[in-house]
């Protein structure tokens, strides 16, 4: 298998949900995958969860509960996103996995967590036989520049917007 680089971004719902259906898929068929997840530290997601269940899946989970503010970065969120692209780097080039998923990485790096020119070296020089796919809003042009697939996600319209909350087991 050629590994190549997918991008799932935008505004719209369903980035995390499409790169774990590729994760399902991928493990359905015997290949071997690692998430790993920036900014959801210790937040209870279903997904994760569900996740630790399936064989040939691993799960690293890096930030603090609490959510990220853009404008106020704290040097532990800086921290945790260091070591979140520290795992993602070793799994890549463990030989150990078939496909490596960075869940919320275009954020961290649009917010500045992590520095994109790492990201992008991540991508270009990861092995052929890695796929390696990249999720969150703000996908950096030159990261897309680099991607095979990218797709974009659209907000038509979202529930949130006439108050109704995110829903455990939905939304979460």
């Amino acid at each position: 298998m050629t590994g190549l680089v997918q991008i799932f971004t935008g505004d719209g719902k369903g980035k995390t949900s499409a790169a774990l259906g590729l994760a399902m898929r991928a493990a359905g068929h015997g290949l071997r995958v690692h998430i790993t997840f920036f900014m959801k530290g210790d937040y209870p997601y279903g997904e994760q969860k569900s996740l630790a269940l399936l064989p040939n899946i691993s799960v690293a989970r890096f930030g603090q509960r609490e959510f990220v503010d853009p404008a106020n970065v704290t040097p532990e969120e800086k921290e945790q996103a260091k070591e979140a692209l520290e795992d993602a780097r070793r799994a890549v080039f463990s030989g150990e996995y078939d496909v490596v998923i960075l869940d919320e990485v275009n954020v961290a790096a649009a917010w500045k967590l992590v520095d994109v020119d790492e990201v992008i070296q991540l991508a270009r020089g990861k092995p052929d036989s890695v796929e390696l796919v990249l999720t969150g809003r703000y996908a950096d042009q030159s990261l897309v520049d680099v991607a095979h697939l990218v797709t974009e996600m659209k907000e038509i319209k979202h529930p949130y917007r006439t108050g109704t909350p995110s829903r455990m087991g939905i939304d979460y």
